[in-house]
């Protein structure tokens, strides 16, 4: 079982925002903030999601092939959250629709800090 997922931040405050923003969409709730990180629960429990300052004070930088995948109700609130990021900065790795098959509808961008989200609904 996954507790949670870590992704990388440069900018703790502006990373802060732009996912407080996108998964207040997801119903997602921040449950603990520091100065080095942030975490957000959501609605079904389940693992969380954090942005953290790295611990060795070295630059963060995103992985090559690296994602993470959130899943969400409706094609419709994929389409909000891919909006939404990309009004707050995000950038296009692939918008909405279905991909391989008619069950899977989801869109890809990338945080501030240059980390790979998918969004989808199966």
């Amino acid at each position: 079982m996954i507790s949670h997922t870590t992704l990388g931040t440069n900018d703790l405050d502006k990373a802060g925002s732009f996912y407080n923003e996108i998964l207040s969409i997801m119903g997602a709730t921040k449950i603990y903030e520091s100065e080095k990180v942030i975490f957000w629960e959501f609605e079904d429990g389940g693992a969380k999601l954090a942005i953290s300052m790295t611990y060795n004070e070295e630059p963060a930088t995103h992985g090559n092939g690296t994602m993470v995948a959130l899943s969400l109700t409706s094609n419709d609130k994929v389409n909000e959250v891919y909006a939404k990021a990309l009004i707050l900065g995000g950038a296009c790795e692939g918008e909405p629709g279905k991909r391989n098959d008619d069950a899977f509808y989801g869109a890809y961008f990338r945080d501030l800090d240059g980390n790979k989200i998918a969004v989808f609904h199966r």
